[in-house]
């Protein structure tokens, strides 16, 4: 017996695919006989009979589906040794399933609530998401959040072109009127969950700072996971204690598995599990880590307006003005500062005007939720988190994930999400992927869902952009700059938004310090402050090897088969190589070696890249890579002198050129972030100085 197909049919409902084989599939000449589980296609010319099949295996094809992650799969076996126009009918069958089960890309129903509820409005359209939200404490709040973050996503998407436009730029001065009575402050940001940590640090350092929230301050959508040894930027920088910071440790677990479905790539390449014991081994109490911040932020003299909308920007030489949005009383109102950080993530409508199309390149929909209990014992040791997990094949477009990290008490955290291409056709969908998290969570790990107790669901989109270099993506404006994932800085495994500020809080501190303190507040000078790492650029070719460009199909073992490739080569590596390299520590010999010996193992993975990327992005990558190869040799040459020599002519060049002194320690810092750090097998986390984070 051997199988001769393969396919992924991206729809939810088997029984329509195996009605439509059975009912309407002409195989043309052969016999059809119907099963319960599809069809058998018997040739009835009895002379292609090999006369030395001693088993007498009958002169067939077996043709049958079958449903897993809302998704149905289709193979074809042949029983014996040859089946007369094999290829034509398998051909066939390929091109009439194509042509009949075609993508398709739903998008959320526009609705009213005014006049009926969120749970009345999408019972229809995601039945188990209304039927799970409506259990969680604050489940209505919050699957509106959903709804609307995805509406927001949807529009940035579908009109790159012409994205709203929110600031305005003056030559001449500020009208006095409209701001008569409004506060002016140094920093304003724009959006709560990381604006407030960066937000504490600067009113520390005695900038007058106000953080403006769309939500009730301290609600998060998302949790944050993290090494210990990096929450100590936190205690550097003098932010937090050490006793508070041990304070918004949930827990610390053992190790973290790394594991992709094997069951149908050739025996090679398939990857044993691998053990990343310090990477996101520590999840955070992540709301009491913004309400630690926030009392940080209010007793060096800032302050947080929650419930507040930002509606645009006019910027004049001298300020910025912002008008907002009150959302209890529904009134404008009006404030000035020297400099606005956009901290709104994948929704600000900043970094949609700023870059355009090219905003975000690519994006992981993320869904999933914080489970109090409910889970069997044996379902799941604590002592142990999963990092990265797939459990089937590309499901309906997409190569699904999972993440599963324990938290405080009994409570596990699991996010489901995927890598996507942005696409005006196909945006991207977090409440489609509610519905596969609560159908398919079962199959991940073993549950009743009705006996499980949800604290609160985990959502949202993160982006990513791919750099060619530190210039290609635009952070700032006149008086505006983007963090976190608002700049759109992610890593192709593991960390993103959070992960990219907090690893690089030192590095925007002193950088935006400077600035402030000489006035650099110009695009140009802005610019200059970014977390870009060439590591990271050159690696994001891993994120594009696990996207399913819309609108096409591709073997649907094809992604988990490239994981387990490249996977399979760090489970072989020493344990500090392995974790350099996640935690985008890696250098470009590290780099190349690794990448010669996945080729080697698999020569087919450089052709399944190809025909994943295109030659566009290939040829970009070829940028990235000899960007990345002159950033080493730079970095080589300056990177154990030239430290020290800025900071020893410091204290004569800042004064009399702050704008060359801002450029020179950003070129310090970009020659040092992102080095491999030395490690012993017997490490200990506190002498670690890199951080991983997703969020």
């Amino acid at each position: 017996m051997k199988e001769i197909l393969y396919l992924e049919i991206p729809i939810p409902d088997t029984a329509i695919v195996r009605r439509w084989l059975q009912a309407e599939f002409d195989p043309g000449t052969c016999d059809k006989i119907l099963t319960s589980a599809g069809i058998r296609l018997k040739s009835s010319d009895t002379t292609s009979v090999a006369s030395d099949i001693t088993e007498k295996l009958p002169n067939e094809l077996s043709v049958f589906v079958w449903n897993v992650m809302r998704t149905t799969y289709l193979k074809v076996f042949r029983w014996g040794d040859n089946f007369p126009k094999e290829k034509q009918i398998v051909r066939k069958l390929t091109e009439l399933i194509r042509d009949r089960f075609p993508h398709v890309y739903p998008q959320p129903p526009a609705i009213d609530l005014s006049k009926e509820s969120i749970f009345e409005a999408l019972a229809d359209y995601y039945p188990l998401t209304v039927k799970y939200f409506q259990k969680m404490p604050n489940g209505e709040y919050d699957l509106k959040r959903a709804y609307w973050w995805e509406k927001r996503w949807r529009e940035g998407v579908r009109n790159p072109q012409q994205p709203r436009q929110v600031l305005f730029s003056y030559d001449e001065s500020p009208p006095s009127l409209s701001l008569s009575s409004s506060p002016t402050y140094d920093l304003i940001y724009i959006g709560g969950a990381l604006g407030v940590i960066h937000a504490a640090v600067m009113a520390r350092l005695g900038y007058k700072v106000l953080l403006v929230e769309r939500l009730p301050f301290g609600r998060m959508n998302r949790e944050w996971n993290i090494s210990r040894s990096e929450i100590q930027s936190l205690i550097d920088l003098g932010l937090l204690t050490s006793d508070e910071v041990e304070s918004i440790i949930a827990r610390e677990y053992k190790d973290g598995f790394n594991k992709f479905f094997d069951a149908y790539i050739p025996s090679k390449i398939k990857a044993p599990i691998l053990h990343t014991p310090k990477v996101l081994n520590i999840p955070l109490k992540s709301e009491k880590l913004l309400a630690l911040c926030g009392e940080k932020l209010r007793a060096a003299g800032g302050e947080i307006w929650d419930e507040t909308e930002f509606i645009k920007a006019d910027i004049y030489p001298s300020e910025i003005v912002l008008t907002l949005k009150d959302l209890r009383s529904h009134s404008e109102k009006f404030v000035s500062g020297r400099l606005l950080l956009d901290a709104m993530g994948t929704a600000s409508p900043i970094a949609w005007e700023m870059n355009g199309k090219r905003a975000f390149d690519s994006v992981c929909p993320t869904v999933g939720g914080i489970v109090e209990s409910g889970f069997e014992p044996q379902v799941w040791d604590s002592q142990y988190g999963d990092v990265l997990n797939s459990h089937g094949d590309i499901s309906r477009g997409r190569q699904l994930i999972w993440e599963l990290f324990p938290g405080e008490n009994k409570d596990l955290t699991i996010y489901l999400f995927h890598y996507h291409q942005v696409n005006p056709e196909n945006p991207g969908s977090l409440l489609e992927m509610y519905e596969d998290f609560f159908t398919i969570l079962p199959e991940y790990r073993r549950c009743d869902m009705d006996k499980l107790v949800w604290k609160k669901p985990t959502f949202g989109y993160i982006p990513a952009h791919f750099s060619v270099g530190s210039r290609d993506r635009t952070v700032a404006f006149n008086r505006v700059i983007a963090i976190g994932d608002a700049a759109s800085l992610q890593s192709p495994l593991v960390f993103t938004g959070f992960g990219s500020l907090v690893r690089n809080l030192g590095r925007l501190t002193e950088l935006l310090d400077t600035a402030l303190k000489h006035d650099l507040l110009s695009a140009t000078h802005l610019n200059q402050i970014r977390a870009f790492q060439n590591n990271i650029a050159v690696t994001w070719m891993f994120s594009k090897g696990m996207m399913v460009p819309t609108g096409k199909f591709i073997p649907p073992e094809r992604i988990n088969a490239m994981l387990n490739n490249f996977f399979g080569l760090l489970a072989d590596e020493p344990p500090e190589v392995t974790e350099n390299f996640i935690k985008d520590r890696f250098d470009l010999s590290t780099f190349n070696r690794l990448a010669l010996k996945a080729a080697k193992k698999n020569p087919a993975l450089l052709l399944w890249i190809w025909e994943l990327a295109g030659a566009k992005d290939l040829l970009r990558w070829v940028g990235n890579y000899i960007d990345f190869a002159r950033h080493s040799i730079v970095s080589a040459l300056l990177g154990k002198w030239f430290g020290r020599f800025i900071r020893q002519i410091q204290p004569q060049l800042e004064p009399r050129f702050p704008g060359l002194w801002l450029r020179l320690l950003a070129i310090n810092y970009a020659v040092t972030t992102g080095k491999p750090v030395a490690q012993n097998r017997n490490y200990q986390p506190k002498v670690e100085n890199q951080l991983t984070v997703r969020s």
